[in-house]
């Protein structure tokens, strides 16, 4: 309860509303037994009907307006909660640090912000005032069944305390079933999301139906958790409509005895009936909304889980302010080890590293090297476990993650497109950049084409992997970077255009950093400096031909890449 209402707590004014329209149109649910005894008695008493005729249909008539103001109340704020838990998943998504929100699959992810959501709608609103609204029916009932005759009223407690202990048992199972099938549908997400990207891989390997049979096993596994929950539901509904209806069965019994007896008039048996009957609805509200608090409470567990993911520290980025010395390097990395989590080896290790303010740094290594995490550290997309990076002589800690990302430009190697149109991609970094300065990176990377296109929704299938790479890389130039990163930004290109792109970089390089992790020869010979990795240390710094001349592993990481790359 207390997790389920900390979600319902910025609501205070609409709860209240709601739960009042509930407790009031429960009592007139409550008095309308009554007036039907009144209704009887006068036809006993031979007195007219006008009044309690005229009672009964103003209790009907304000009953059905609580109820839909009920209604409507709940649902507007069971909304709002959704929104504001999808809003604050979907913020920390984007704000986490990029090892807490890589831990899990994405479609996983994709999961806890659309169905878990759902489930916590009802279980965060209207099972909540349900419940309480419940709760007083039923001791409203019992109390006015009191009222009417305590012989009836023994036999009805013995009915509802029995009911109530066999509920409360099947309550956990319920919670474990939903929970566990919530889970796998999670799995299932995430599954289904890598396949999908990988769409091309699983045809081209005739490996759909295996790698259905493989996303049904976590849909199966859901399904058959929930199979269980419905199961354990069914046995709770069947145990309250068992219990109820007993007791209907006694209180006939022994109300029929007192009747003939003159214990009792038949008025107030048939008031206690329909009270009796009555509890049918107090019962199935409980019953209805503490099994959709089991799946809303399981959800909302996993809706807490993305909301405690640790996020980097947010702060606007102070415009950019002069550069350091011109003889000093821009970027340095003094000693810096790094890995991805404490129960995994560090990724690099006392790494002493310092980028040039001008000029190309190529990054070369097998994998594994620890090349991606040294862009990562640039990036601080990762922080250091020792040592520390500096951005012109001073230490990151001292800038805010915008200040420096503000300096930098990314382009990863997969490329991947954010959603809009071409024109939103390009302009993803700088949205106030002007059309001539759009023409202008376009034309560099050999994209004017594109230039009357920039309103098409840019997708996948839209565009070849080399026009994505060009528009990433036109994405990155437009921003005037300090530094320009690049997950070799050539390697779906065609010879052509990557000529280009390579004259485009020795521009950015005279008068900024560039720095390249290569997978290719034609980058490494274009490189003013080549730093080999292996095993998360440097190995050995210089130009193409030293190093091929005093460092075996770069002469054989040059051999390979010959053989796909060849250079006279």
């Amino acid at each position: 309860m207390r997790l389920l209402w900390s979600f319902a707590r910025p609501y205070p004014g609409p709860l209240a509303l709601g739960l009042v329209c509930a407790l009031a149109g429960s009592a007139m649910g409550l008095a309308t037994p009554l007036v039907t005894k009144w209704i009887l008695d006068s036809l006993g008493a031979g007195a007219g009907l006008t009044g309690p005729v005229f009672a009964l249909l103003a209790l009907t008539v304000v009953g059905i307006g609580f109820g839909y103001w009920q209604w409507t109340l709940l649902g507007t704020l069971g909304e709002r909660v959704v929104l504001s838990a999808r809003e604050r998943m979907v913020r920390r998504f984007l704000t986490a640090t990029i090892p807490a929100a890589t831990r899990r699959p994405a479609g996983e992810m994709v999961t806890r912000v659309t169905s878990d959501t759902v489930l916590l709608r009802e279980a965060a609103t209207s099972s909540i005032i349900g419940l309480i609204n419940g709760t007083v029916m039923l001791a409203g009932s019992l109390i006015l069944m009191a009222v009417l005759d305590l012989t009836l009223f023994s036999t009805t407690v013995v009915a509802v305390v029995v009911v109530a202990v066999l509920f409360a048992t099947l309550m956990p199972a319920i919670a474990k079933a939903q929970t566990q099938a919530q889970a796998h549908v999670g799995q299932l997400g995430g599954t289904l999301e890598g396949a999908l990207r990988a769409l091309r891989t699983v045809k081209a390997s005739g490996a759909e139906r295996r790698q259905a049979e493989q996303i049904m096993t976590d849909a199966k596994e859901s399904a058959r958790h929930s199979v269980i929950a419905v199961r354990r539901e069914a046995m709770a509904w069947s145990v309250s409509w068992t219990g109820v209806q007993l007791a209907i069965i006694a209180i006939l019994a022994v109300g029929a005895w007192r009747v003939g007896e003159d214990l009792m008039t038949v008025s107030t048996l048939i008031a206690f009936l329909l009270y009796a009957f009555g509890l049918m609805s107090p019962i199935g509200e409980l019953t209805q909304n503490v099994t959709a608090m089991q799946a809303g409470i399981a959800a909302a567990e996993r809706i807490r889980e993305v909301e405690s993911m640790p996020v980097e520290p947010h702060t606007a980025a102070a415009p950019r302010g002069p550069a350091g010395p011109a003889d000093g390097p821009v970027l340095e990395l003094r000693g810096v080890t790094a890995g991805y989590g404490p129960d995994r080896p560090a990724a690099v290790h006392a790494l002493d590293l310092a980028i040039p303010r001008r000029g190309h740094t190529a990054i070369v290594g097998p994998s594994g090297a620890g090349k991606t995490t040294v862009l990562s550290l640039i990036l601080r997309f990762l922080e250091p476990q020792n040592g520390e990076v500096l951005l012109d002589g001073r230490p990151y800690r001292e800038y805010t993650h915008a200040e420096i990302r503000e300096r930098l430009a990314y382009v990863e190697q997969d490329t991947p497109v954010v959603p809009g149109s071409i024109g939103d991609n390009i302009r993803y970094a700088r949205p106030d950049a002007t059309d001539d300065e759009v023409r202008r990176v376009l034309a560099t990377v050999h994209l004017s084409d594109r230039v009357d296109s920039l309103d098409e929704p840019l997708s996948p299938t839209t565009v070849s992997g080399g026009e994505r790479q060009r528009i990433a890389l036109a994405r990155a130039l437009l921003r005037r970077p300090d530094v320009l990163l690049l997950d070799e930004a050539t390697a779906q290109l065609d010879g052509v255009t990557e000529a280009t792109v390579h004259d485009c970089v020795r521009g950015m390089a005279e008068h900024g950093a560039v720095v390249t992790i290569a997978h290719r020869l034609s980058t490494i010979l274009d490189a003013d400096t080549i730093i080999v990795m292996e095993d998360g240390r440097i190995r050995a710094a210089g130009d193409h031909r030293s190093l091929l001349a005093t460092d075996e592993l770069y002469a054989n990481l040059v051999e390979a890449l010959r053989l796909t790359d060849p250079v006279g």
